[in-house]
C-alpha cells in the first residue's frame, strides 16, 4: 500500500496527485480526444483505481532507499575547466542509482534549486503518478521542498532520470539507473556504464533557458538544407535504417574546431538563477548528417562530455586484457547525436533501450537522445579511445579504456570504427523471449510531427504541448503509432511508461529516432493505464511544443 503524502510535500506541493485530487480533475473535465471536439472526460486518473490496481500486481521485494539533492553546484570538467550548474549532489552525471528488479525503489528528492523541478525515470513501465511530469501526473516539486518517489521495479535494463521542467534535462541534472537481473543470462568480467552528453550550462554565461530564448526566435535555415534536409538520404526505409558506413557530410562551420579541441575559455562564472544572462550565440548552422536524414542538431555546443568529463581530460576505465567488459552507453545529450566506437574493438550488442535483442557484432552504433545500448567487448591489451563523435557537428567526447601500458591517443584522434560497420536500431532484431507477439492493431494514432527551424515553431499535429490534449487508448488493445515526420530534422521520439515494437520484429524500444520526410510505424500493447506523454527528446524541439499525451479511456 503506498504510503499517504506527508504535511510538508503537500505543503510544498510535492506530492503526487491523489485519486479525485485537483490536476486528475481538471483533466478528467477539461481534457478533449484527439479527433477534436470529442466528448470530455473519461479518463483514467494517474493516481486512479486502474494504476493502483496495476501496482498491486506487480512483485514489490524489498525496499531500496535513495536520498538525492538537487542542487546549484560548480562542476569540474577537466583540464581546469568548470562551470556553475544545477546537478544531482556535486557531480554530472549523478551517482548512479541500481536496483535489482523485482523490488521497490524509493527515491527522495529534496529540491535545493532556485526553481521548482520534478524527476522522470525514462524509460521505466512504472505507476503513472511516479512517472514525474508536472501538470501531468504530479505537482511540481517547489524549491525547499521534497518528493519520495516510490515505485515498483519489474524490468531489468539501462535507464536513466533526469527532471521533465522546462530545459533543466540540459544541465547537470541526469544520472544513470541500472536495473540488474537477479538471473544474469550475460557472463562478463567487469561493467563501465557511459554517459554521452553535450554541455552547454555555466559558460561564457550560457544557460539552456537562454539557448531556448534564442532558437524560439527562429531562424532561416534555407542555405544550409541543399546538402540535407528533405533528401532521401539513399535506400532508407521506414525503419530509419541506413548502409553501413555512411558518412558525415557538410560541417558547423560557425565553430571552427577540430574534433575535440578546446574552447578559448576556462571557468567562467555561470548564472545562479534560471535565466542568467544571455552569454554568445549557441545557434547552430550547417551541421548535416547523412545518418540522420540531413539537418544534425539545432545547438552549437562548446563541450561534448563522456561521464562529465571532456576529450582533454577524459575519465579512464581500467580493465586486464582479455576481460569480458559489458558497456552500457546512455545518450543523455539535449540536441546531439552521438556515433560511438571502440578503437581497436568490436562491439556485440545484446540490449538496447533496456531489452535483451538477437546479438549483433558491429564497429559503431549511433545513439539519438534518450536512446541507450548495452555491448560485450572482449578487450585487448594497451590504451584505446572510446570515442562518441557528435554526428553532424564535427567534434567529438571520449573516455579511455586502459588494460596495460601504452601512449595516450591524442585527443582528436579518430578510431577507424567510426567509418566502418555501423548498426542503428532497425537492423537488429528482439530476442525471442521479448518479442511483441504478431497481431494486427487494434488502435492506430497517427502522430504527424510538424514544425520548422524559420520558425521553431515544432508541435505535433500541428499543435503546441497541451497537458488537456489526449489521444485515446485502451487497457488491452494493441495500438500502433504512426509517426510521420514532415519535417526537415530528425526526431528521436519518446514514449514514457511503455516499449513498443519495431516493425518486422525488430527491438523493443521506448526512443527511436525518425528520420524528416519518413514514416516510422511502431507497435504496443496497451498495458500500463494512466496519462502518458509521447514527445521529442531533443529538449528544445520537446520544450518548444512537440510533446503530446496518450490517455488510457476508463
Amino acid at each position: 500500500m503506498r504510503s499517504l503524502p506527508t504535511r510538508r510535500t503537500v505543503l510544498g506541493t510535492g506530492a503526487a496527485l491523489t485519486a479525485g485530487g485537483l490536476l486528475a480533475a481538471c483533466s478528467d473535465t477539461e481534457s478533449t480526444d484527439s479527433a477534436g471536439g470529442g466528448r470530455p472526460g473519461g479518463y483514467v486518473e494517474p493516481d486512479g483505481a486502474e494504476v493502483r490496481a496495476a501496482e498491486a500486481d506487480r512483485p514489490k521485494g524489498r525496499t531500496e532507499k535513495v536520498r538525492l539533492t538537487a542542487t546549484r553546484t560548480r562542476l569540474e570538467l577537466g583540464d581546469g575547466t568548470t562551470a556553475s550548474s544545477w546537478a544531482y549532489g556535486d557531480r554530472a552525471p549523478g551517482k548512479e542509482v541500481r536496483i535489482t528488479a523485482g523490488n521497490t525503489l524509493a527515491l527522495t528528492l529534496a529540491n535545493h534549486l532556485p526553481e521548482a523541478t520534478s524527476l522522470h525515470w525514462h524509460g521505466l513501465a512504472l505507476r503513472n503518478d511516479m512517472d514525474g511530469v508536472p501538470a501531468l501526473t504530479q505537482r511540481e516539486i517547489k524549491p525547499g521542498a521534497d518528493f519520495t518517489y516510490r515505485f515498483a521495479v519489474t524490468h531489468p535494463g539501462t535507464y536513466w532520470f533526469h527532471p521533465h521542467s522546462g530545459v533543466q534535462q540540459d544541465r547537470g541534472l541526469y544520472a544513470p539507473l541500472i536495473v540488474e537481473d537477479p538471473k544474469e543470462p550475460l557472463e562478463y568480467d567487469k561493467e563501465w556504464v557511459v554517459v554521452l552528453d553535450d554541455w552547454v550550462d555555466g559558460i561564457d554565461g550560457s544557460t539552456p533557458d537562454g539557448v531556448l530564448a534564442e532558437l524560439s526566435k527562429g531562424m532561416d535555415h534555407g542555405g544550409m538544407k541543399d546538402g540535407g534536409g528533405m533528401k532521401d538520404g539513399g535506400g532508407r526505409g521506414e525503419d530509419g535504417t541506413q548502409e553501413d558506413g555512411a558518412q558525415e557530410s557538410g560541417g558547423h562551420g560557425m565553430h571552427g574546431m577540430g574534433g575535440g579541441s578546446r574552447p578559448a575559455t576556462k571557468g567562467p562564472k555561470g548564472p545562479k538563477g534560471p535565466k542568467g544572462p544571455k552569454g554568445p550565440s549557441r545557434m547552430m548552422m550547417g551541421a548535416t548528417s547523412e545518418l540522420l536524414g540531413g539537418d544534425a542538431g539545432d545547438v552549437k555546443y562548446p563541450y561534448y562530455l563522456v561521464n562529465g568529463r571532456t576529450p582533454h581530460d577524459p575519465e579512464s576505465f581500467r580493465a586486464r586484457p582479455g576481460d569480458r567488459v559489458r558497456i552500457r552507453l546512455v545518450n543523455a545529450g539535449g540536441d546531439t547525436a552521438f556515433r560511438v566506437a571502440l578503437g581497436g574493438h568490436r562491439m556485440t550488442v545484446t540490449h538496447t533501450d533496456g531489452y535483451p535483442v538477437e546479438h549483433a557484432t558491429t564497429d559503431a552504433l549511433l545513439l539519438g537522445m534518450g536512446e541507450r545500448y548495452d555491448v560485450l567487448v572482449t578487450v585487448k591489451d594497451g590504451v584505446f579511445p572510446l570515442t562518441a563523435l557528435a554526428e553532424g557537428k564535427k567534434e567529438q567526447a571520449r573516455a579511455l579504456l586502459r588494460t596495460g601500458g601504452g601512449a595516450t591517443p591524442p585527443a582528436g584522434a579518430r578510431p577507424q570504427e567510426l567509418d566502418g560497420k555501423l548498426l542503428t536500431a532497425g537492423k537488429l532484431r528482439a530476442d525471442d523471449s521479448v518479442r511483441l507477439e504478431a497481431g494486427k492493431p487494434d488502435r492506430t494514432v497517427t502522430f504527424k510531427l510538424t514544425g520548422s527551424m524559420a520558425k521553431y515553431d515544432w508541435g505535433i499535429n500541428g499543435k503546441k504541448y497541451d497537458p488537456k490534449q489526449r489521444h485515446p487508448v485502451t487497457a488491452g488493445e494493441r495500438v500502433r503509432l504512426r509517426f510521420v515526420n514532415t519535417t526537415d530534422m530528425w526526431h528521436p521520439m519518446h514514449l514514457h511508461g511503455h516499449t513498443f515494437a519495431l516493425p518486422d520484429g525488430g527491438p523493443r524500444k521506448d526512443t527511436a529516432i525518425v528520420l524528416p520526410g519518413k514514416t516510422l510505424e511502431v507497435d504496443f500493447d496497451a498495458d500500463n493505464p494512466g496519462l502518458w506523454m509521447v514527445h521529442c527528446h531533443n529538449v528544445y524541439h520537446g520544450e518548444a511544443g512537440m510533446m503530446t499525451v496518450l490517455g488510457y479511456r476508463k
